[in-house]
């Protein structure tokens, strides 16, 4: 499995946030997170991105133990709750100055996810005055344009219209053939369960159930 979470738990204080979640997930999957708001879903993702420390468990990537081996994941993209930019710049120079850090990728690959996203790279309005569906288009493009080995979306569809949902399924499920390990959190549950593989179910920091979309699918056609 490429990435496990072992006993995982995070306290604040006195309480707990995170109980005790143990899970495998392995690359070229979409794995969704269900719950209500408050569950926990997002520090999840917060933990396996290496942005707030375990208070207790292990989480293993690739093998290598993140706090320890690593500090954050060799290969990650991610978007989680409201993504943060520089607001004097505009969409590209944003994604420009991320995209330095690893110098990855090209001027001409940002452009073809902006494209794709429906945002105009050439556009000279700085993201201060974009509306909160292109701020969103934007952190979806600065969490997949570096094709990373791991993605985290937490709540992607929120501000996208109709059509730049399917735009990002079509592009999630891209992600997938290429062999991206994929986690989603979702309030709208349809969509979650058309693009996992897997879904689990969170309630008060603990991981209650999970179930496999397609297996319902299947029993509902019977």
């Amino acid at each position: 499995m490429y990435l496990e979470l072992k006993n995982v738990s995070k306290k604040i204080g006195k309480a707990d946030i995170i109980k005790n979640v143990n899970l495998s997930m392995e690359k070229g999957h979409i794995y969704g997170l269900w719950g209500k708001n408050g569950c926990g879903k997002t520090m999840l993702m917060r933990l396996i991105s290496g942005l707030v420390f375990l208070s207790d468990g292990e989480i293993l990537i690739g093998g290598e133990s993140l706090g320890k081996d690593i500090s954050f994941p060799r290969s990650i993209g991610a978007l989680i709750e409201s993504p943060g930019f520089i607001s004097g710049y505009s969409g590209f120079k944003n994604l420009k100055v991320l995209a330095s850090i690893q110098n990855k990728i090209s001027d001409e690959e940002i452009d073809i996810i902006m494209k794709t996203l429906g945002l105009n790279p050439q556009d000279k309005k700085r993201v201060k005055k974009y509306s909160l569906g292109m701020r969103q288009k934007l952190g979806i493009a600065a969490a997949l344009m570096e094709q990373p080995d791991l993605i985290l979306l937490d709540e992607p569809t929120n501000a996208l219209d109709e059509h730049s949902t399917k735009i990002l399924k079509e592009l999630l499920f891209e992600h997938k053939k290429r062999g991206a390990l994929i986690i989603i959190s979702c309030h709208i549950r349809e969509d979650l369960e058309f693009l996992s593989d897997e879904i689990f179910c969170m309630q008060e920091g603990k991981m209650i159930s999970h179930y496999i979309p397609s297996e319902l699918r299947k029993e509902v056609e019977l």
